[in-house]
């Protein structure tokens, strides 16, 4: 059906990505504020900045509830061409009735007071961690967990649901912290016996080479040639170093990746830079720039057209790069010379097969961000369980490290030796994130089920890693998912890909398939 509308219908929806463009704009500009703060400001900016990100949440808010922007919205609504089922520009008003539907459901106070709160938390937090005492956190965790609930009691939830349901909500549309939970539990228990199957073997990969000591400069130079072969352009998009590896994508032409170098483990760094460039690959293939897509000529900016799905789908772009393709045999027969060249510090002893078996060691290790495929998704479980009791209150946060210390070892196996490698490791809950977590693994499930199709699409997948080319894949990606924005909801993406809903079963098979017979099991 062709999306015409009358002219005055086609105006209001000129006027309304006009504004939608405007707050996009003013986001950034937030964003590029948080991006400075994670990586060059000096701490004695932390109370200034709080401010601004306060102010600049506040004229964000004013926007984004400003009556007339509902109006426009409803004009273009009532009219059957533009919100014709299937059209993009359906697509478009069916989420900016949503984002405005949520905003006007916020007081304006509350909003500032947690970008303030969550500006000065973070501050809070990488001192406790840096010296490993929870006490210092416990005050702002505290307010950042109240101020979560506050949120999600204005936000609400379905009935028959909770709290938890309206945090989530936020970063994985649609779905319920029951329909996490149902997922989680029968993978949990599948993910714990491969795991002790594959220790128990006692014939693991000796992941040694792992721990060769390479300068910071070495591994930086290696990380940047490795992401710009694989597709990332660094004309609009940059790394640079931040205590917690994260990626932003600011404007369009503009999309910053960080990430955090340990000189006695190589592939820290490494593995944090794959991640974080699968996400700056979807930010640099979102629709923002005109003419980027031939079908999608539009730029798309600040419309939900322009933004990604959820966090899940963004997620299983940094992980399908990361370990998918970065702990692939073919992709290290392409890429160990390469590391014995830049890297040295004994790896040039080492071969594309051993390099690739030390990768894909598992073990029971204490921080999320560098756990392998095996165990990852166990310690995103924890997180899961534990942020929805502090929000549900069936935990205090004065109760938090005894609890994370408690499951942890139930789940992982091993002791917590402090508070830095425990429940102070991850940045999250500083900035108030609630519900946010789940969609590591939900991402996770997504990746393996479109990497299970992305294999049927392009037969000599392995043999182009081999050779270091990743054309087709990002292509594959370009068409399937980055291009589409916010045009479907996660779920339907899956279907319209794969023709199936998602599944544990193409990540099981993954896992199963390429880890049993590195521990002598099949």
């Amino acid at each position: 059906m062709p999306e015409i509308a009358t002219p005055a219908s086609t105006k209001a929806y000129d006027r309304l990505r006009a504004l939608q463009r405007e707050a996009g704009t003013l986001a950034s500009v937030s964003r590029l504020l948080g991006w400075d703060q994670e990586t060059y400001m000096p701490n004695g900016g932390a109370a200034a900045r709080a401010e601004q990100q306060s102010l600049l949440a506040g004229l964000s808010h004013d926007r984004a509830t400003d009556p007339r922007l509902g109006e426009l919205i409803a004009e273009c609504e009532a009219d059957a061409n533009l919100n014709a089922p299937g059209t993009s520009t359906a697509a478009n008003l069916r989420e900016m009735r949503r984002d405005y539907d949520k905003a006007i459901r916020l007081p304006r106070a509350l909003v500032q007071e947690l970008a303030r709160a969550g500006s000065e938390s973070q501050q809070v937090w990488k001192k406790a961690r840096a010296e490993s005492d929870f006490k210092q956190f416990e005050g702002s965790l505290t307010r950042m967990v109240g101020l979560a609930r506050q949120k999600a009691e204005c936000l609400g939830f379905s009935e028959g649901g909770e709290l938890y349901d309206a945090l989530l909500d936020k970063y994985e549309p649609g779905m319920t912290a029951h329909e996490v939970e149902a997922v989680f539990t029968p993978l949990e228990k599948r993910l714990s016996v491969l795991v002790s199957e594959l220790l128990d073997s006692g014939r693991g990969p000796d992941d040694a080479l792992t721990r060769a000591e390479v300068p910071a400069d070495r591994q930086h130079a290696f990380g940047l040639m490795v992401i710009e072969r694989c597709g990332f352009d660094l004309e609009r998009g940059r790394l640079d170093t931040t205590t917690h590896p994260f990626c932003e994508g600011l404007a369009p032409g503009d999309t910053r990746l960080t990430t955090r170098y340990r000189e006695e483990r190589w592939t820290d760094a490494f593995f944090g830079t794959m991640h974080e460039m699968g996400h700056g690959l979807y930010e640099q293939g979102l629709p923002k720039l005109a003419g980027q897509y031939e079908d999608v000529p539009a730029s798309h900016f600040g419309e939900p057209l322009g933004e990604s799905i959820s966090l899940g789908i963004h997620e299983s772009q940094s992980r399908m790069w990361e370990n998918f393709v970065g702990r692939s045999a073919s992709f290290w027969q392409w890429l160990a010379p390469h590391a014995h060249a830049m890297l040295g510090s004994g790896l040039e002893r080492h071969d594309a097969d051993a390099i690739c078996r030390a990768v894909n060691t598992v073990s029971r290790s204490y921080i999320r961000v560098e756990a392998d495929e095996a165990t990852y998704n166990l310690h995103v479980m924890l997180r899961f369980g534990i942020e929805r009791a502090l929000i549900r209150g069936d935990l205090s946060v004065r109760d938090l490290p005894g609890a994370w210390n408690e499951r942890f070892e139930k789940m992982l196996g091993v002791p917590v030796p402090d508070d830095r490698r425990g429940c102070l490791q991850d940045v999250h809950w500083s900035f108030g994130l609630m519900g946010y977590f789940p969609t590591y693994t939900l991402g996770n499930l997504y990746c393996a089920q479109l990497w299970e199709m992305m294999n049927k699409a392009i037969p000599d997948i392995e043999t182009q890693m081999a050779r270091g080319e990743f054309g087709e894949i990002l292509t594959w990606l370009r068409t399937n998912v980055h291009k589409h924005g916010k045009r479907y909801r996660a779920g339907e993406l899956c279907e319209r890909v794969t023709g199936e809903p998602l599944s544990a079963e193409p990540l099981l098979r993954h896992l199963e398939g390429k880890l049993k017979p590195m521990y002598g099991l099949a």
